[in-house]
Order: structure tokens, then sequence, then C-alpha cells
């Protein structure tokens, strides 16, 4: 893998076999993706709900495996990745997922929840955890004071903010983020990306950024990927993609997108 990609799937197909028992066909979720992701990149992933996004994304972090292809993250072959050097790989590679509800456990308060990854993988003496705590929950806009609260007690907006922070606590050099704040109200989604924009920006990660929605993409986007029916219909720069998109698939993208993008002076809930 060359130094400048953080992230190289070449040929990745995932299949399953469905139907009842002696008519069983193969679904293709994913089908013989090539996708680079470049240092410092936000990639935008666009589709529909069904275009294979979200399997995409979870193949990148070695969630699920492939039925086929090599998936190269972060300097190694996740897909050889077992056991031991697999825990320590995550070190290097993290994500956020699209419901934060069920993410978190609600038994946990904010200072355990964002201490967690830390223990589990090993990093750093309890004060060393402590101030990376304190350190994390500041950047995504969590206040120590709220450090002994539950879940429950946290607006959608905030505990999306503690799903960030969980990610960004172990220090990842690749995120994937799904759907990150399609379960959000408008004027919170503005807030929530906001933040990731800033975090991304400031710490150089790179990220691969999956939504249905073009004109959320277009705000956090570098380059984008579009897909359809587990393919790849279309890619490029972000704001060519928007401005003059290609297939009929991604035009239709487009006009459906809000291209008026997201409020960053919106309330939070």
């Amino acid at each position: 893998m060359s130094d400048d990609a953080v992230l190289r799937m070449t040929q990745v197909r995932k299949s399953y076999r469905v139907g009842p028992v002696g008519k069983k066909t193969t679904l293709f979720a994913v089908k013989d993706i090539d996708l680079i992701v470049r240092r410092n990149v936000v990639m935008g992933l666009v589709g529909e709900s069904g275009s294979g996004k979200s399997t995409l994304g979870r193949l990148a972090i070695g969630l699920i495996p492939p039925t086929a292809g090599r998936i190269e993250c972060a300097g190694e072959d996740i897909v050889a990745l077992r056991g031991e050097r697999l825990r320590r790989h995550r070190l290097r590679m993290q994500m956020i997922f699209q419901d934060s509800g069920s993410s978190l456990n609600p038994r946990l308060t904010l200072r355990e929840l964002l201490e967690e990854p830390l223990v589990v993988q090993r990093q750093g003496t309890r004060a060393e955890r402590a101030r990376r705590v304190l350190r994390v929950a500041d950047e995504v806009g969590l206040s120590e004071r709220w450090l002994a609260r539950l879940p429950h007690e946290f607006s959608g907006g905030q505990r999306q903010r503690i799903s960030i922070a969980r990610a960004l606590v172990l220090e990842p050099e690749f995120i994937a983020a799904d759907e990150p704040v399609s379960a959000l109200d408008v004027s919170v989604q503005a807030q929530v990306l906001n933040i990731m924009k800033d975090v991304q920006e400031d710490r150089g990660l790179t990220m691969l950024f999956i939504s249905h929605d073009l004109g959320v993409v277009n705000f956090m986007s570098d380059e984008v990927t579009v897909l359809h029916h587990g393919e790849v219909v279309e890619r490029g720069c972000a704001a060519e993609i928007m401005s003059s998109p290609q297939d009929p698939y991604t035009q239709t993208l487009v006009a459906a997108a809000r291209i008026a993008g997201p409020d960053p002076d919106g309330p939070e809930s």
C-alpha cells in the first residue's frame, strides 16, 4: 500500500446466501469494489438504503470479513489479522455508529464510557486515562461536570458526541462514520457535523463518511464515492460531484440533496 493511502480496498465482494433450504440464491451486498482513501482525506460514501454503504464501512475496519478481495487499513492487511493482532490494530481504526443509544452501555457513566476503550486496549495508567478522558470530552463539547451522568440523561445530540469521543479517545488514524447524524434533528445535525469537521481537521484524521444524504456528504467530504446496488457508479471531488454529476443515479441524489447545508447556529436538543 502506498504511503498516501490509509484505506485500500481491492476487488472487495461481500455476498450472502439467502432464501429457503434448497432454493437459496446469492445476494451481493457489495460487488468488486475498488476504493482508496488517502491520508488526511474525508471520503464520502453515499447511496440509498440497501446500496451496500454500511456493509462497506464494516468491511473497511474488519467488523465483518469479505467474501473475496483485499482490504488494507492503516498499514495492515486486516483480512489476515486475527485475535490479539487484530485487537491491537483496532487502536488505529475506529467506527462511529448511527444509533448512539444502542451503542452505549446504559449502566456506565460518561467517564466510564470514555475510559472503557482505553481499559480494553490496556492504554496508560489510571491517571493518564483520566487526563485523556477529560481532553477528549472537552474536544467534543462535553462538560467535565457531566462525567458522572448516565446515557439516558443526555440528549440525542450529546449521546452522539459521546460516540464520537469514544472513537477519538484511542487516537486512531482512520475512522469510519456510518450515518452519524441521520437520527438527529437538522439543527442538531449541524452542530455534530461542525464538531466532526473541526476534529478531523485538527487531528488530520482520515475518514470514510457514510450517508444517504448527499448534502451532508458534500459538507463533510473532500471526495465522494457513489454506490448503487452494491457497485460504484461514480466517484470524484465532492464539489465536482455536486456541480456536475455524470451518472443518472448521482443526478437523482444531487437533485434530492439539501443544497443549503447545515445551520451551524441551530439549537441543541
